[in-house]
């Protein structure tokens, strides 16, 4: 018999590793979530929406699902220097698979978990699989990260290595998994693409140290950048040879290929930043062994995006949602 709306909530979601650790928070059970904030502190949210068939393929493992929809989320917090704080989930279903959302819930709470971030409300209904999770993260009143900041003479750093998530969408398309990969190199691929690392600990140093502005990279570097060039009115020059690319995106595709992905793909998840160039960018060694950063450009007076090393302008190419 297929399960009811609140004993789905009750059996998948309120739950160890979902539930909220904040004392002053009332969560899953009322008409409203309550949420209280210190003095002199903001609420960052932000949402997004996966639909089956056109951000997943059909048949996508649930567990590697449920990881990856708060992933994305979380990253929108990072990218601003935001504590994590709640989230809240819509989920339309076809149909109550108690399979599915025993997987599709270990995932989120696995993330969930290392982040101390807790389910605090949201919505199920039936149709074509669609998940819609919205975050709320805190921070300092009147200093967030944002795309605005930019300064002439400023650095342009990212974080980890870029275009493993479009090199693994072949694989993604195909409906495979890390775990029945071709390849090591695919599986790594894969990984990155289904468990990517909101940079979370990393955006909050950034915001406290002085980084100028700050996004995630999901539509592609170039395009990614171009934000925060049009949102600052300044231009950058950028060395494309220093842009990282992980040995197993390059050993896959080629050093060509992979450099295309770098700057062009999607669904990286990780951060583009610009910190002042008379200040050295030195993260503590709490940081170091899990956020590689790299600087890739600087900002310049002139408007937009060139070749550091040619002179050539870039196209700010992007995914384009519609």
């Amino acid at each position: 018999m297929a399960l009811g709306e609140f004993d789905l909530i009750r059996n998948f979601f309120d739950r160890p590793g979902l539930r909220s650790h904040l004392n002053d928070v009332v969560g899953i059970g009322d008409d409203c979530a309550l949420l209280s904030l210190q003095p002199n502190q903001q609420l960052a949210q932000s949402l997004d929406t996966l639909v089956e068939g056109v951000h997943f393929p059909q048949k996508c493992d649930p567990c590697l699902l449920g990881y990856r929809a708060l992933a994305v989320n979380l990253s929108d917090l990072a990218a601003m220097g935001a504590k994590p704080h709640s989230f809240t989930l819509g989920l339309t279903l076809p149909d109550s698979n108690d399979i599915w959302l025993q997987s599709f819930s270990d995932g989120l709470a696995e993330l969930a978990s290392v982040h101390q971030v807790g389910l605090i409300g949201g919505d199920t209904t039936r149709g074509p699989l669609t998940i819609s999770i919205q975050v709320q993260g805190t921070l300092p009143k009147g200093q967030a990260l944002r795309r605005n900041g930019a300064r002439v003479g400023d650095l342009i750093y990212v974080s980890g290595y870029l275009g493993d998530s479009a090199g693994a969408l072949p694989d993604v398309l195909r409906g495979e998994g890390p775990k029945n990969a071709r390849t090591n190199e695919q599986s790594y691929l894969l990984e990155r693409y289904y468990r990517p690392t909101p940079r979370i600990a990393l955006g909050q140093w950034l915001l406290e140290n002085g980084a100028t502005a700050a996004l995630d990279i999901s539509d592609g570097l170039l395009g990614d950048l171009g934000h925060i060039l049009k949102a600052s009115q300044v231009g950058a020059e950028l060395k494309l040879s220093s842009v990282p690319v992980s040995k197993e995106l390059e050993g896959l595709l080629g050093s060509e290929k992979a450099r295309e992905l770098a700057l062009t793909g999607g669904d990286d998840y990780e951060l583009c930043f610009t910190w002042p160039d008379q200040k050295k960018l030195q993260l503590p060694d709490s940081l170091l062994a899990d956020n590689h950063v790299t600087c890739v450009g600087r900002i310049t007076s002139s408007s937009g995006l060139v070749d550091a090393e040619t002179g050539q302008p870039l196209s700010p190419q992007a995914y384009q949602h519609f």
